[in-house]
């Protein structure tokens, strides 16, 4: 849904990037369409009883963070069962390419419930943390793909 709204140029909706203007402010009925736009978006993809739950929500606003609080605590379960996942698959009788496959999609989906921490200092950091944070990911993404190849 990010990616749907970023290439509408819809995101800044949803991550406090805009600010409700008043009902007198002339660019208040551009923003109120916007917003009734961006909410039917989102009710659509949402399941039929998930959506009914949440219906008579008027802001896109709090709808994306009523959804995100909903479930976002359920994500530490889910890196839990990706990290196990992650730590015990095995090649099998996959092939090379497929086994990689099935790895990236797991490394990805953990990426983004586990994203790299960016630096919100003022003034930019030039310690590098997240190149070496990076690099680290990678060796471990090494060894995990290395651990679970067939000895021959």
């Amino acid at each position: 849904m990010q990616r749907a709204l970023l290439s509408k140029n819809k995101l800044k909706f949803v991550n406090d990037s805009i600010i409700t203007p008043l009902p007198i402010d002339p660019n208040y009925e551009a923003w109120e369409r916007c917003n009734v736009i961006i909410l039917s978006w989102i009710m659509r993809a949402l399941a039929p009883d998930i959506a009914e739950s949440v219906m008579y929500i008027d802001s896109a606003k709090e709808l994306w963070d009523e959804l995100k609080e909903r479930f976002s605590p359920g994500d530490y379960f889910q890196i839990s069962d990706l990290l196990q996942e992650i730590h015990s698959i095995r090649q099998g009788d996959k092939s090379i390419s497929q086994f990689f496959t099935e790895l990236k999609k797991l490394w990805e989906e953990l990426d983004f419930l586990r994203p790299v921490p960016n630096c919100t200092c003022e003034r930019p950091c030039d310690c590098d943390l997240t190149k070496v944070f990076l690099k680290q990911r990678e060796t471990e993404h090494v060894i995990y793909f290395l651990k679970g190849l067939n000895d021959n």
